[in-house]
């Protein structure tokens, strides 16, 4: 009844929030910021430290940067609950019979997919995912990710993305799972990582009406659908944890003859932004703050893309996140959105890695997804922080950073097999891995860093 009664409540914030003006948003924003320091000052040992006494009153900017290797190094301060500690926390996070069984009996734990270099783990309470629930289910326009609203009924939902571990969007599939048995039987997750025929033969027989995934899927699914192979009408397509580009979501609707709907999250705040009905994408600035910085941590004037953004989770106080630096870049539009909403808009650069077209067995080519490859190399070798870059159709080189790079040969050998493992299973010609660790990462025009990399002109 607790748990209903909060939802409730947290639902008619966000609705009375998303109908409001700029004012009521920013003192929204205030309270919970303030109410966030003086609780991660009091029972986060780590902030007690980083921050000062009168934090509360001081104006976010004067508050240090948060990173997260440091943050993890020291989890057992960071967290505020005492009896979170990290050795118990990482043997449930990795046994996959776990996923989205309530840690310690009530939190909510997902890790992130480590393209920073460092993997992370985040605890969720009940009242921050009453907080994300109530975001996805009232501003993204109906996700059915979401409690206690019971969309979705009818639809017949396909997540289409990494299964393999504890990532927030597989953790949100198999709570929902739980939560709203009714919800069952028309909710499946489909693993990127196997061959791409078993891939379609398992929608052709699911006949999706929504599929959730990411852009380079999409992309893929739609070529399957173009070349006669996939043949499912999708109602919409839902896309995410990629950046969205315009060639791809022209493609996609071209292909599938539906609507696209993007959004914006992380495994720091799952719900960060939403796309409206005009293709804009709104921050939910109520609950998450974002300041788009540049390389020095100066704030970025809008309309100017900043290099870095740093997040304060404004709903999540187990695991306080102030000032928390990610590396998406971000463009904040000047003015409001045609559609009314008072929420700000927002242009995101995030992930940008390419499809790679290897030499099938059989003749031809077989596609493969970036978020594949990187989710072998980081369950199955450990590695994260990585370059993976296409020399031809069956040769990948790889570059290794981080903790990985001083034992180059050990990291390199079980990338070599998992990715050797992972090819055979795809029906790739056999693959060979070069061992670029010696040379710098390599990185686009904006300076940000792309763990894949496809043959140039391809």
């Amino acid at each position: 009844m607790f748990d209903l009664l909060r939802a409730g409540a947290v639902a008619w914030d966000v609705v009375s929030a998303g109908r409001g003006d700029a004012a009521l948003l920013a003192q929204r924003q205030r309270q919970r910021l303030a109410e966030l320091v003086r609780a991660a000052q009091a029972q986060s040992r780590w902030y007690a430290r980083q921050l000062p006494a009168d934090a509360a009153r001081l104006p976010l900017t004067a508050l240090p940067v948060q990173r997260r290797g440091e943050l993890m190094r020291h989890f057992d301060d960071w967290v505020c609950d005492p009896a979170l500690r990290l050795a118990e926390l990482r043997p449930f996070v990795t046994d996959p019979n776990r996923m989205a069984e309530p840690f310690l009996g009530r939190y909510t734990v997902w890790e992130s997919s480590g393209t920073s270099g460092e993997p992370g783990y985040f605890v969720q309470d009940a009242a921050s995912m009453a907080v994300y629930d109530a975001l996805e289910s009232l501003r993204h326009g109906g996700s059915p990710w979401s409690w206690p609203v019971p969309l979705g009924l009818g639809e017949r939902i396909a997540f289409v993305g990494a299964t393999d571990g504890h990532f927030a969007t597989c953790v949100s599939v198999e709570r929902l799972r739980r939560r709203q048995p009714w919800m069952t039987a028309n909710l499946q997750a489909f693993s990127i990582l196997q061959p791409v025929p078993a891939l379609v033969r398992a929608l052709n027989a699911w006949r999706p009406s929504i599929i959730a995934t990411y852009p380079t899927a999409a992309a893929l699914l739609a070529e399957q659908a173009q070349s006669g192979a996939l043949r499912i009408a999708p109602r919409e397509v839902w896309t995410g944890g990629e950046t969205l580009e315009p060639g791809v979501r022209r493609h996609v609707q071209q292909v599938f003859g539906c609507r696209m709907r993007n959004s914006y999250g992380a495994s720091e705040f799952l719900a960060m932004g939403w796309e409206c009905d005009q293709g804009a994408m709104h921050l939910n600035s109520d609950w998450v703050i974002l300041e788009p910085v540049d390389d020095d941590y100066r704030p970025v004037a809008p309309g100017q893309r900043s290099t870095r953004v740093l997040l304060t989770n404004l709903a999540n106080k187990v695991q306080p996140l102030i000032r928390y630096e990610l590396e998406d870049q971000v463009v904040v539009q000047p003015g409001p959105c045609g559609c009314g909403s008072a929420l700000p808009v927002i242009h995101v650069e995030g992930r940008g890695d390419d499809l790679l077209r290897m030499e099938a067995r059989a003749g031809g080519t077989v596609m493969l997804l970036p978020l594949a490859l990187s989710t072998v190399l980081e369950e199955h070798a450990r590695v994260y922080d990585f370059q993976l870059r296409q020399c031809d159709g069956r040769t990948l080189a790889l570059r290794l950073g981080g903790p990985a790079a001083s034992e180059a040969k050990a990291a390199l050998q079980r990338c070599r097999q998992a990715l050797q493992h992972f090819a055979q299973a795809q029906g790739l010609v056999p693959l060979e891995l070069l061992d670029e660790t010696a040379l710098p990462m390599l990185r686009g025009r904006s300076g940000k860093l792309r763990r894949v990399l496809a043959c140039p002109g391809e």
